[in-house]
């Protein structure tokens, strides 16, 4: 009887440790959650493949126009298979976390033995008493745990989807240098065909006319190069989105980059991000916390453990006759005393504590490195908007006035054409960098250094 009620206690609390649990829908709304607080486009990730074809009415339905910044995000949510795999992968961690707060399995065990005349039965009941009695401690660890993985989670997504806007970016930036290049081409092609015919008539000497031919093979050169690029990009970019080849076809890019902002990030609004509940910050604690509150446990776990066994014996020897009882298991520290572990996990703690510490220090150096890249990258780019472009567009408009005046000849004038489209090519570019800068530094002011660290900002 004692046995038996034993055993359906132990059940009890196998059935209570198993009542608590994180579902994969639960963990999806926090990530949907968290990507709405981090000002993330509204698009709801899901792995459910019953809404597989709901969601991908709705990315063809986005592709029938020009794809934004705010499109890509959005299409890479719902329809992204990377993205699935890292958010799968990390829901696995969960589980796995989660896992780490239940109680072993009891094993059971059962024993026949028969001589003539007699015949005895055993069954023992055996379980991890130091487990049984951690439980609400290992639970809370678990959950410490999760919480872990579920920031990295949202980190991951975040970094990801910044991948997809910064590749969004290139892919624009080279459809626009390809228009440019192609007007380079031609009138650098103009300028070889005007030389061999000047060359014919004796105008121009061979010199001359294989310098505007070399020219032009350099262009061509350029051309090619620019036009595998803009290929290129828009592909990986197709790739990240996990575009279909009908999709593909059907996928199209705005003309250009969108304009420069009036006004940069204020340094009031650096200041708060520094400040805020950042999630590199968070990271660090948690595992800062899941560390301590695991070192109590496995340095009582180094030293021993200690299994229980319930025994129920039943004996026929001409009479039945049973009993019942207990037997514990205790490991005997004799050979090793668990220094070694013990150590370990302190080393641990000490690392993850001065980790939480250099996280916090670094910060806002991280953050004022990348709002400096940030700021000068928006300054070129101004630059070229207000300064340079408009000096060559004048330049070319005065150059014209004199080929019309029979000032300067058609040569000079193609050679001020090359140059206004190489500024041109120069603004697009420092356009390019101004918004991969504006990126990084999006993911550096929520902590989502992993993307900060990724992409390196070429001199502009």
């Amino acid at each position: 009887m004692e046995f038996k009620f034993i055993t359906l206690s132990v059940a009890f609390l196998m059935f209570c440790s198993s009542c608590s649990t994180t579902g994969v829908s639960e963990n999806l709304k926090y990530l949907d959650d968290s990507l709405v607080s981090y000002s993330v486009v509204g698009a709801s990730f899901s792995i459910d493949p019953i809404i597989q074809d709901r969601n991908e009415t709705l990315v063809n339905a986005t592709l029938e126009a020009p794809i934004g910044l705010t499109e890509v995000q959005k299409i890479a949510l719902l329809n992204s298979v990377e993205l699935k795999m890292i958010v799968t992968a990390m829901l696995s961690d969960i589980a796995g976390a989660k896992h780490n707060g239940r109680i072993s399995n009891p094993r059971f065990s059962f024993e026949r033995i028969s001589s003539p005349g007699e015949l005895e039965l055993t069954r023992v009941l055996t379980l991890g008493l130091f487990e049984l009695l951690t439980l609400p401690k290992r639970t809370a660890i678990a959950d410490l745990q999760v919480d872990l993985v579920r920031i990295r989670m949202v980190s991951s997504v975040l970094d990801y989807l910044a991948q997809v806007k910064i590749a969004w970016v290139e892919a624009v930036a080279a459809k626009e240098a390809l228009e440019y290049a192609k007007k380079a081409l031609d009138s650098a092609q103009a300028s070889a065909e005007l030389a061999g015919r000047m060359e014919l008539t004796g105008n121009f000497n061979k010199l001359e006319r294989a310098r505007e031919h070399a020219h032009y093979s350099n262009m061509a050169t350029k051309f090619a190069l620019a036009k595998h690029e803009a290929v290129t990009l828009k592909e990986n970019l197709g790739s990240m989105l996990s575009l279909d080849s009908e999709q593909r076809k059907n996928f199209k890019l705005p003309e250009r980059l969108p304009d420069l902002p009036n006004t940069t990030i204020s340094v009031d609004a650096l200041e708060q991000a520094i400040n805020h509940d950042r999630i590199d910050v968070r990271v660090a604690k948690n595992e800062l916390l899941v560390l301590g509150e695991a070192y109590g446990l496995q340095t009582i776990d180094s030293f021993t453990d200690v299994e229980m066994s319930l025994v129920d014996k039943t004996e026929f020897d001409g009479d039945r006759g049973s009993s019942d009882g207990f037997e514990l298991e205790i490991a005997l520290p004799l050979f090793d005393w668990g220094g070694q572990k013990r150590e370990m996990m302190t080393q641990r703690i000490r690392s993850a504590s001065y980790r939480y510490e250099y996280v916090i220090q670094h910060a806002a150096n991280e953050l004022k490195n990348s709002y400096q890249t940030y700021l000068v990258s928006y300054e070129i780019a101004r630059h070229y908007r207000d300064e340079i472009v408009p000096l060559r567009k004048i330049i070319s408009e005065e150059n014209l006035l004199r080929y019309n005046g029979m000032i300067i000849g058609v040569f000079e004038l193609l050679v001020d054409s090359r140059e206004q489209i190489s500024a041109v090519i120069g603004a697009i570019d420092s356009k390019k960098q101004f918004w991969i800068s504006h990126v990084v530094l999006d993911s550096a002011m929520i902590g989502n250094l992993m993307t900060a660290r990724s992409f390196k900002i070429k001199n502009v």
